[in-house]
């Protein structure tokens, strides 16, 4: 019997017809797939919420008519944005029948942001900002300040009408609510107020379980926002706990001083800060006076505003931003700046013959080593990748930034006679950076693996394992000769290596490259590793699958374990972005039970208490004397195997990056060279230490 083919056989168009498709109208589509809107449905994209609201807020700023944002988290769990700008229009849009607050809150894609003249530039340019918002709130209130009046209206999930609220005041997003049109007139303004406020409750269900607004972020953005619109106030007023606290952002100095905020090494060089404009043509689909849409070839202003600076340091920071929005994925902004920034750079240093006529040109890596810039243009109707605009996509803007860096630059370093001799320091530093990656290159492969039968150039005190299996290979580095003593015999040499350090590493956070090579320690470990450094680091080449860090349980092995961890961070960071550092934990106690088979090992002085109560509940009692480890020299190999290297006994906790700037912060306050920070944060924080736990 032949079978028909798959081909052939005929197909059923039963179970699917039209009544399957769904129309979603409005503001649904925006509640069916919230993350296509706002990025995701956690807590960053609840915190996105506010920024859609404050963007609208900026863009007031940005023309003109507005000189001071507030944000207000209340304890309610709602956020208030209101700024003192000409506030939504209130009158009613020909087209639509509707009111200009009601239009902008309720339809996707409306607003003063589309060629009508309301903006030259603007940040919240798709029109779906505030309209998601509302979507995404069980409750929304907006009250507009204009033409000497004060206008209000509420919503709820997007829905027009009135919450029936206590006289006292706002009741909340539970109170009764009357579907209701239109707007509603509270009374008058006072003389010359005008301006907008947004309240919102999010819709939580909408959410991840557990979400909230992010704070941090809330705060970061608005200091951003203060550099980006110089003479803007911005104010975050937290009302949660009860009680208000406030924290108000303002700079005057603009991108020059958020450059100097954001840099966290020593300065190269002063600020230099470069401006320009230049024009470009794009093709747009326009509205005619009969509504139609018309392909029509306009001419854009775009106005650049870049700051930047060298530092003694290896790492790039180059944030982007458009109309006051950051990029972070970039775009075509920013790809003008570092093609420009690499050509003049080349070209400065063969007029400035640090180059000669034979040598290799830097390349972009040897440029932005140690480079911190802010990036920032200003496009009418710019186009984005997303909703989100995490990247700038409007081919015009390229060549402009392009031509204006390259202008800036030429100026700077070759013409300004008072930045000669920073402008030579800064060449000076992208050749060493040339030449240092030229050097790593070529001594890649001295730094890998080598056989037995090849002549090892590793350190002579590293004691190496047998095994070449990266993915099962791990590297301990110990805190002296005498830990090594009993981790040789308590590791496992097939796959465990070790490496004792001398007393404490140097403090890379204060020294510079050059002195970080020199000393034995830092060497030695970088050597082991066999992945170089800096902008040359190649995961591929570890010679271990993870790195541990095994110090003593004391205040220095503590120390110890900080400057490693500061060492990693800054001079091989992938490290730690692909969760390959950790650090072991020894045990604090020893406690050996009358009668008992084996000792109970304890990690915390809570957990030795816990476990004492234990043992006298069951009604036995504790052999000898507690013994209480100094250092792992003190200890059996049986027992650090068992405690501390043995993967299936052993404990390892796992080094993060965490939040990459707070944790470089934290870093250069606790061990950078500014020591006024430091000395402030130990005073202020003293009385938070529990004397009970420091060990002396």
């Amino acid at each position: 019997m032949t079978m028909p083919s798959a081909a052939s056989a005929p197909r059923s168009d039963t179970g699917y017809t039209a009544k399957h498709l769904s129309v979603l109208e409005g503001l649904e589509a925006v509640r069916k797939r919230p993350g296509m809107y706002i990025g995701s449905t956690d807590s960053k994209g609840l915190t996105h919420l506010a920024y859609e609201i404050v963007d609208n807020a900026v863009d007031e700023a940005l023309a003109g008519h507005c000189e001071r944002i507030e944000m207000t988290l209340h304890d309610d769990g709602s956020v208030e944005v209101s700024d003192d700008g000409r506030g939504i229009p209130v009158d009613v849009e020909p087209r639509s029948g509707l009111t200009g607050v009601e239009l902008v809150l309720t339809k996707l894609h409306a607003g003063g942001k589309f060629g009508g003249g309301g903006y030259k530039t603007s940040g919240g340019l798709h029109g779906v900002g505030a309209s998601v918002v509302n979507a995404l709130s069980v409750r929304l209130d907006a009250v507009v300040r204009r033409g000497g009046r004060v206008h209000t209206m509420s919503f709820s999930r997007g829905v027009p009408g009135t919450f029936a609220d206590a006289p006292q005041g706002v009741a909340g997003p539970h109170a009764p609510f009357t579907p209701r049109d239109g707007l509603s007139v509270a009374g008058k303004a006072p003389k010359g107020a005008t301006g907008t406020s947004v309240r919102w409750w999010p819709d939580l269900p909408l959410f991840s379980k557990g979400s909230a607004v992010d704070v941090g972020h809330l705060h970061d953005r608005l200091r951003q926002t203060a550099f980006l619109v110089p003479g803007l106030t911005l104010a975050l007023r937290d009302r949660r706990s009860g009680e208000l606290v406030e924290e108000v952002f303002r700079f005057d100095g603009g991108t020059a001083d958020f450059v100097e905020h954001l840099a966290l090494d020593g300065a190269v060089c002063d600020p230099v800060h470069i401006l320009g404009s230049g024009s470009y043509k794009e093709t747009v689909p326009v509205l005619d006076e009969q509504g139609h849409m018309v392909t029509t070839v306009v001419e854009r202003e775009c106005e650049v505003d870049i700051a930047l600076r060298w530092g003694t340091g290896y790492d790039t920071r180059v944030q982007a931003f458009c109309n006051v929005v950051a990029t972070p994925h970039g775009g075509t902004h920013q790809n003008g700046f570092e093609r420009a920034l690499l050509k003049a750079l080349n070209e400065t240093m063969k007029a400035a013959r640090v180059l000669r006529a034979g040598d290799d040109p830097v390349i972009k890596d040897d440029v932005l080593e140690g480079l911190t810039a802010v990036v920032t243009v200003k496009v009418p109707e710019p186009q984005y990748l997303g909703q989100t605009k995490d990247e700038l996509g409007t081919p015009g803007v390229s060549k402009i930034v392009a031509d204006v860096v390259a202008k800036g630059l030429k100026t700077e370093f070759l013409e300004n006679k008072k930045r000669k001799a920073q402008a030579r320091t800064v060449l000076d530093k992208v050749a060493a950076a040339a030449r240092t990656r030229q050097a790593a290159k070529a001594s890649k492969d001295a730094a890998r693996r080598k056989t037995a039968l090849e002549t090892s150039t590793l350190p002579a005190k590293l004691v190496d394992c047998r095994s070449t299996d990266v993915g099962r290979t791990e590297l301990w580095l110990v805190e002296g000769d005498s830990a090594l003593g009993t981790g040789k015999l308590a590791r496992n040499s097939e796959f465990q290596a070790m490496l004792p350090l001398r007393g404490k590493i140097l403090n890379v956070q204060k020294a510079g490259v050059s002195e970080m090579l020199s000393n034995a320690e830092c060497a030695a470990i970088i050597q082991v590793v066999g992945a170089g450094t800096g902008r040359t680091f190649d995961l591929e080449q570890m010679r271990y699958g993870k790195v541990i860090l095994m110090m003593d349980a004391d205040v220095d092995g503590a120390h110890i374990r900080c400057l490693l961890i500061t060492l990693f961070a800054r001079y091989m960071r992938p490290v730690l972005e692909s969760g390959r550092l950790y650090a072991a934990v020894p045990p604090l106690h020893r406690i050996e039970v009358a009668g008992g088979k084996e000792p109970v090992y304890t990690y915390s002085e809570k957990q030795m208490k816990d476990e004492l109560k234990k043992i006298a509940n069951r009604g036995a009692k504790v052999k000898g004397q507690i013994q209480r480890y100094k250092g792992l020299g003190e200890m059996d190999p049986d027992q650090l195997a068992e405690t501390t290297m043995h993967p299936a006994t052993r404990t390892l906790r796992r080094i993060n990056p965490g939040d990459v700037e707070a944790a470089e912060r934290a870093l250069e306050l606790l061990m950078g060279n500014d020591v006024a920070p430091r000395r402030d944060f130990i005073v202020s924080s003293a009385s938070r230490v529990n004397r009970e736990l420091l060990d002396t």
